[in-house]
């Protein structure tokens, strides 16, 4: 844990779902480790990752430092950000997500996706990818209030926008260490995505963890124990940069 002087800010990016209230249970695992901030995206508005990255980069921390932690569909935001190396960022943590398109087969049907009845796909079907064996009722109650909140037009814009992007040339201008969390039983984002970005940025350390792709809501102690000694190592590099400058 950092001291509470030198305490960093984690920033949560949420999930295609953009409530950021399934954060809870990392939230409980890391305890006081962190300050935590949660940014949340309009439920109401469909916009595509470049307005999202937007509304992410207003609610960063204005100072102290901090780490950015980009789930899922947030991936290419935090990658985003963190290229253009806002003041105060020490580290990017990205957790079963991808730069690109991590299904290139589905992107020409990205026009279908104004039509597709994205609000009414059965509670079944999502958990079984979402969550697969590991789901809970409590975890699928939690899955259910947090869609509730969002309009079929917010969910077709993120889904388009997924479709079409590649942040890959952003990654090769970050300056900071990356871990990324892997969920050894994703069913929605193949792993060859984490290879892609260790590939592209080779300052990425992959933790493979035992969960599905709802790896932060279904394994948040070890998700939480991979973020926190990764923010020890980070703030003891910080310390002795300083130290060494101040030599």
């Amino acid at each position: 844990m950092v001291e509470a002087d030198t305490q960093l800010t984690l920033v949560l990016l949420p999930g295609m779902d953009g409530t950021a209230t399934l954060f809870e249970p990392l939230i409980a695992a890391l305890g006081d480790s962190f300050h935590i901030r949660r940014v949340a995206y309009p439920c109401d508005q469909a916009l595509g990752y470049r307005e999202l990255a937007e509304v992410a980069r207003q609610a960063l921390p204005v100072d102290g430092k901090f780490i950015l932690l980009g789930e899922s569909f947030s991936g290419p935001i935090a990658i985003a950000l963190a290229a253009a190396q806002p003041d105060g960022l020490l580290g990017v943590v990205l957790c079963s997500t991808f730069a690109r398109n991590p299904h290139p087969l589905f992107k020409p049907l990205r026009g279908l996706a104004d039509i597709l009845p994205v609000k009414l796909l059965p509670n079944a079907v999502l958990s079984y990818f979402l969550m697969g064996r590991f789901s809970t009722p409590q975890l699928r109650v939690a899955l259910d209030g947090a869609l509730a909140q969002v309009s079929a037009a917010a969910f077709r814009a993120r889904l388009k926008a997924v479709l079409a992007v590649d942040v890959s040339a952003q990654l090769q201008r970050l300056q900071v260490p990356l871990l990324y969390l892997q969920a050894r039983h994703d069913r929605v984002v193949p792993a060859g995505a984490a290879r892609h970005i260790a590939s592209t940025y080779p300052a990425t350390r992959i933790a493979a963890l035992d969960g599905p792709h709802f790896l932060l809501q279904i394994a948040p102690q070890a998700a939480a124990a991979a973020i926190q000694a990764y923010a020890l190592e980070l703030a003891e590099a910080s310390i002795r940069s300083r130290q060494n400058l101040e030599a």
